[in-house]
């Protein structure tokens, strides 16, 4: 029987989820607006990073500077004599649907068939006479506010000066070359593709799967001259230099053209790009990108405390490396590494796909994992920041590529997942509603094994940006994945009898506690808590919206019947496989049966679960450990905040700060975070860029609809005086906080739509009632 999805069925599937534009392609676009010339970009401290080297070009993901404008991204190395970016497209993606199962019922998983993430190009600016042993007083900067890279040296009595940054307003990346003292730029700009393409000033060209995809470059100057010669663009005596790129794919969200816009020729559009940027001045593109990324950056402060004059003297590795020699808390390196979480979410998800293992950025075209979407942690995590600092908006990626997968999703699921070489098919034989695999890509294929459990927890992040922003078009965007992650639970559930019982309960079919255990486990906790909170989000998205509500009744039922996880007599932890053994490994990076405490809520430590259900789970993060990857680190740190363990929490906050040599666990000289593989190999993994700082974040403020709770988590380093204005909270409202001592002194609760919600610190609570848009100021905690 052919199982393989068709057009039609895809096409049907996209008009009734009404997902058949949700992502905003390559295409061509208005003219931005302009800023007047008054506006300021000037530069703070404050949110700057710094170093005294450039990268080593066979070290680019550990030393390479990122600059993104959500779709087109670099690695920049800032060398004085060889600038080298790094070039990638969100949507630079090999591989299709991969529809066809292995021997054992689960999907291929390769760079063919299922695909991979890859680089775009590689653009190189030479300028022979600028070696970095001829030049001195070599700096270059991250400025986070603005999101510009600098580069400064000083050569022959001449102060050069360099500055990159991805214009989302223009969809370009520039690269401005200036001098004071009366100096010149010579030499040459490459851009060469890197799938054989070769170099030229423009390239187009295809993957087998039928993605086309293409670059272009244009340069000019003053006081030169800037000529094409062959595939190479050449300056001569310029005393200023612009550089300007643009790129990408004719991907489109289309479930029925299978993802691709046949009318779109990448490189031409690319062309127009460049050659339309190229009309202003390199300032005013500068102050183009500046307004429209300051409007996101600034959308949240924090301030954790003041750290010495001899950590800020020194720059910003050798401060990671004094920050685990000597201890000492340096409370503003540490809301740098936070901001700059936000500002890689600002330059990885906007307007595009969302961020990936890799987020935007690669030195090569074999990323491990293949740069995947992987639905059993690494996705949901990359976006636990977003409405946490203010940066909603940057969500709507993670949002727009679910409802823009669903139609391939849903007919994957209908036609392949009760295959009988499938373990975990419903043992039913029932099929509904739609699920994924552990890894997805772009073009609706899923890769590796199936994850039943996984739907319900991208619908649960879904539902949770709902709780954070009381937007009802969001809602109503999400509401038919919710409905068809309950269908696909519906159908799977089994009806089970409590041994040494007359009690009946409802069940998960046999899974996977992500990544270990036994392999055919039913009623494993991971499934059972996320399904029982996809219930129950469905049921508030039923009402909410006044629809289905019989069905949302039967859902309700479905809920009630749900076996919840106990605590082992045998081990005293919270149960992992319904059974009173520990069946895998103790100290594993997963901490999936601890979904219900974060990023679920049914376990709390305010009275209101039973105190040995909080106690196990106590027990199981602690006997987890508090050392291990990146983004395992990330995950316990943010359990403990939710436990209200300070110390722990931000322990493994200091051990994620830890810098990574020879491949360790740790922070890299560019502060991404890097996974060892293997003793000696480390890869970048972006998750825990920003798990990290989502942990910071809920360490000073934990939020639910109707309850605020502030400072649960404070920990003694940054207790003396901090605040934190335009943080995000479920329930619909932003929150600016300012503590001294300790606790609390002022608290500015503002309404994006909530309502009524209790202030809680301290075991005291007020509750505040708001109209959308209004503010409420507390003070006098001590009362």
């Amino acid at each position: 029987m052919n199982t393989e999805p068709s057009r039609r069925s895809l096409l049907a599937l996209a008009t009734a989820t009404g997902a058949l534009t949700a992502l905003p392609a390559f295409t061509a676009s208005a003219a931005p607006q302009r800023p007047d010339n008054s506006a300021p970009h000037d530069s703070s401290s404050h949110d700057e990073l710094w170093w005294q080297a450039p990268a080593d070009e066979g070290s680019m993901i550990e030393q390479g500077l990122p600059v993104g404008n959500g779709r087109l991204g670099a690695l920049a190395s800032n060398d004085p004599g060889r600038e080298l970016l790094l070039v990638t497209d969100a949507t630079m993606w090999t591989g299709g649907l991969n529809d066809m199962l292995d021997t054992d019922g689960q999907f291929p998983y390769g760079r063919d068939d299922f695909g991979s993430f890859t680089l775009l190009a590689r653009l190189a600016v030479e300028i022979p006479d600028h070696d970095l042993s001829a030049v001195s007083g070599y700096r270059r900067t991250l400025d986070l506010a603005q999101g510009v890279i600098t580069t400064s040296y000083v050569r022959s009595g001449v102060t050069y000066r360099r500055q990159i940054f991805a214009s989302h307003p223009d969809d370009v990346i520039v690269l401005h070359f200036s001098q004071s003292g009366g100096g010149r730029y010579t030499g040459t700009v490459t851009l060469e593709g890197t799938h054989g393409e070769g170099s030229s000033v423009s390239f187009g060209a295809a993957f087998p799967n039928g993605l086309r995809y293409g670059a272009a470059v244009t340069a000019y100057g003053t006081g030169g001259s800037v000529t094409v010669r062959g595939p190479d663009v050449s300056f001569s005596a310029c005393e200023e230099l612009t550089v300007v790129l643009s790129g990408g794919t004719n991907y489109a969200p289309d479930a029925a053209a299978h993802y691709r816009d046949p009318s779109l020729d990448p490189e031409r559009l690319a062309r127009t790009k460049v050659r339309t940027a190229a009309r202003h001045s390199a300032d005013t593109l500068l102050r183009t990108h500046v307004t429209d990324h300051r409007a996101l950056f600034g959308q949240l402060d924090v301030t954790l405390g003041t750290s010495s004059e001899g950590q800020r003297s020194l720059d910003t590795w050798e401060r990671l490396r004094a920050r685990a020699r000597d201890g000492a808390p340096d409370p503003e390196l540490e809301a740098q590494y936070l901001q700059f979480g936000r500002y890689l979410m600002i330059a990885g998800s906007r307007g595009s796909l969302p961020l990936n293992l890799q987020g935007l950025w690669l030195d090569g075209n074999d990323p491990d994992w293949m740069g995947d979407y992987h639905t059993d942690i690494n996705l949901q995590m990359n976006y636990w920041m977003a409405d946490r600092t203010g940066l909603s908006g940057c969500f709507d990626a993670f949002t727009d590529y679910c409802v823009d997968q669903l139609p391939a999703w849903t007919e994957l699921t209908r036609t392949l997942f009760n295959d009988p070489r499938n373990r975990y098919r419903n043992s039913t034989g029932k099929i509904a509603g739609w699920t994924v695999a552990i890894s997805t890509n772009i073009h609706g294929g899923m890769g590796w094994w199936w994850h039943p459990a996984g739907n319900a927890w991208l619908c649960n992040s879904l539902w949770e940006h709902y709780e954070f922003t009381a937007r009802r078009s969001h809602l109503e965007k999400i509401y038919p994945l919710l409905k068809g992650a309950c269908e696909f639970w519906e159908a799977r559930l089994l009806t089970m009898t409590l041994p040494g019982t007359s009690k009946e309960v409802l069940v998960a079919d046999s899974d996977w506690s992500p990544e270990h255990g036994p392999l055919d486990a039913k009623g494993i906790t991971y499934a059972q808590e996320l399904v029982r909170a996809l219930f129950g989000n469905y049921c508030a998205a039923s009402a909410e919206l006044k629809k289905d509500t019989a069905y949302a009744s039967i859902v309700a039922g479905l809920r009630k019947r749900l076996y919840l996880p106990q605590v082992s007599p045998t081990t005293g932890w919270l149960e992992e496989w319904m059974s009173p053994d520990n069946l895998g490994e103790t100290t594993h990076r997963h901490l999936s049966p601890l979904v219900g405490l974060f990023p679920g809520d049914r376990i709390r430590p305010d009275g209101s679960t039973p105190a040995d259900i909080v106690d196990g789970a106590t027990a199981l993060l602690t006997a987890r450990g508090m050392d291990s990857f990146g983004w395992a680190n990330a995950w316990r740190s943010l359990c403990w905040a939710r436990l209200k363990n300070a110390d722990n929490a931000y322990q493994l906050i200091v051990n994620n700060l830890r810098p990574s040599t020879h491949g360790s666990n740790g922070t890299a000289f560019n502060l991404f975070d890097i996974y060892e593989v293997e003793q000696g190999r480390g890869i970048f993994q972006i998750d825990a860029n920003f798990g990290t700082p989502a942990a910071m974040i809920e360490m000073l403020l934990y939020s639910r609809p109707g309850h605020l709770e502030l400072l649960p988590a404070l920990p003694d380093a940054w207790a003396a005086s901090g605040s934190l204005v335009g943080a995000g909270a479920r329930g619909g409202f932003v929150v600016d906080l300012r503590w001294r001592d300790g606790k609390p002194t002022e608290a500015r609760i503002r309404s994006v739509g909530g309502r009524t919600t209790t202030v809680a610190y301290a075991g005291s609570s007020r509750t505040v009632t708001l109209k959308p848009g209004a503010t409420a100021t507390l003070r006098d905690f001590d009362r």
